[in-house]
């Protein structure tokens, strides 16, 4: 596996020959090294969470926040459920030559669409140490090579998983620059990255604004972004209230640091007095910090809410924060969730399928729910298998970026001597 100690840009050639190996690779290879990881984590779990609590001993000395740290923490759960991913992936269709369209020309040549690897795929994330497992299975698993960006608040964790891939590959005689890790090097080293034209063939960036802004700013390659999650819960004056209540608590409390998780309640407002006094309180006593538009704060009876500002609408909390706004119809939600969201998941919750259907024609989101929780968006829980990120962009991928999104396609056209007139 390649390392800082050579420059980004000879990591990124030693990667370009390996992508030429691994895409020819077959399936029974890939999968043989796929279950070597995941045996590999099994066995050296507990290697594998000491070097993450010197992470994280590292990042509360440095003040890092809670949703910060738990999105850094490894533990055993965690841990095994790397492994079970790694083997879910193996066990998934190979995607490498699948055959997306074909048909024959009156010529006579058959023309086959099919998929084939990207290349040299870069990911860059931030805390989160499971990423480091999660690319790598599936870029191997894709045919691509990956060069891995991780952050200095998981270094040490990402070197103990790095590790165990630098180990799994040669094992089944696969290359060991078909997973590459950078380590320590700083924004200087993320524009190198983001601009080996003819090596890198994407960047996948999975964190937040100020990640996806420093690329926007220097990339020279195509960016992916599985970016920010702005995600709303509307409840329609039809609801279910009992059910509203369910989906907006999970989808702010479950896991509130989450990229999938909502950051803002919208209510209509003729079900506002009902429902707002009695979930208000169930988000209070979660450790929820509410701030919200004048109705809300009119319905919210003893529960402190804070007056949101223009930013608390745009704003990715990462937290136990949430914003929660009064709206006169589903017109104004749609617009406010189009407004303010950052295309990522909405969901509404509503007893009508005429109103379902007119928030998921309305709403441009990647993911859009009805009468669901938002944290659903994930490559697992859609059976796709583990994921990259969240793609919130439209072009070629939007949604979970499973093993089909890291594959592009092309044609490959037979015939029996066909000339063009």
């Amino acid at each position: 596996m390649a390392t800082a100690t050579k420059s980004v840009h000879d990591v990124c050639v030693e990667a370009k020959e390996a992508s030429r190996v691994l895409a020819r690779a077959e399936r029974d290879v890939k999968d043989a090294a796929l279950l070597d990881l995941a045996d590999r984590i099994d066995t050296r779990a507990a290697d594998l969470i000491e070097a993450n609590a010197a992470d994280l001993d590292a990042g509360r000395e440095e003040g890092l926040n809670e949703a910060l740290i738990d999105r850094l923490t490894l533990t055993e759960a965690r841990v095994k459920e790397m492994a079970v991913g790694v083997r879910e992936i193996a066990e998934l269709p190979d995607p490498v030559g699948e055959i997306a369209e074909s048909w024959t020309l009156p010529n006579g040549l058959d023309v086959r669409k099919q998929r084939a690897p990207l290349g040299v795929i870069g990911v860059v994330y931030e805390a989160r140490p499971n990423v480091t497992i999660d690319a790598a299975a599936l870029c191997v698993k894709s045919g691509n090579a990956v060069v891995l960006r991780g952050s200095s608040a998981a270094e040490t964790s990402n070197a103990a998983l790095a590790g165990l891939v630098t180990e799994a590959l040669p094992s089944v005689g696969l290359p060991e620059a078909a997973v590459s890790m950078l380590s320590g090097g700083g924004r200087e080293q993320l524009g190198e990255l983001a601009t080996q034209e003819g090596l890198v063939d994407l960047i996948i960036p999975r964190g937040g604004e100020g990640l996806k802004n420093a690329l926007k700013a220097v990339a020279k390659v195509p960016v992916m972004y599985a970016a920010a999650g702005n995600c709303h819960v509307y409840v329609h004056e039809d609801a279910d209230l009992e059910m509203a209540r369910r989906i907006a608590y999970n989808a702010k409390v479950q896991r509130p640091g989450v990229c999938n998780a909502a950051e803002t309640l919208l209510v209509h407002e003729s079900v506002a007095p009902s429902l707002l006094p009695a979930l208000l309180p169930e988000l209070a006593a979660a450790g929820v910090e509410l701030v919200g538009d004048e109705r809300t704060r009119g319905n919210a009876g003893p529960v402190e809410v804070g007056e949101a500002t223009d930013e608390d609408w745009d704003t990715e909390f990462h937290g136990l924060k949430m914003a929660v706004g009064v709206v006169d119809s589903l017109g104004s939600a749609i617009d406010h969730v189009n407004r303010h969201g950052t295309g990522h998941s909405d969901a509404i919750v509503t007893g009508s399928d005429e109103a379902g259907d007119e928030f998921t024609d309305g709403v441009d989101s990647a993911a859009v729910y009805v009468n669901a929780s938002t944290r659903f968006t994930d490559g697992y829980e859609f059976g796709m298998g583990a994921e990259i990120g969240n793609s919130t962009q439209k072009l070629h991928a939007r949604g979970p970026i499973g093993l089909r999104e890291l594959t592009t396609t092309k044609y490959v056209v037979r015939g029996n001597g066909q000339v063009r007139e």
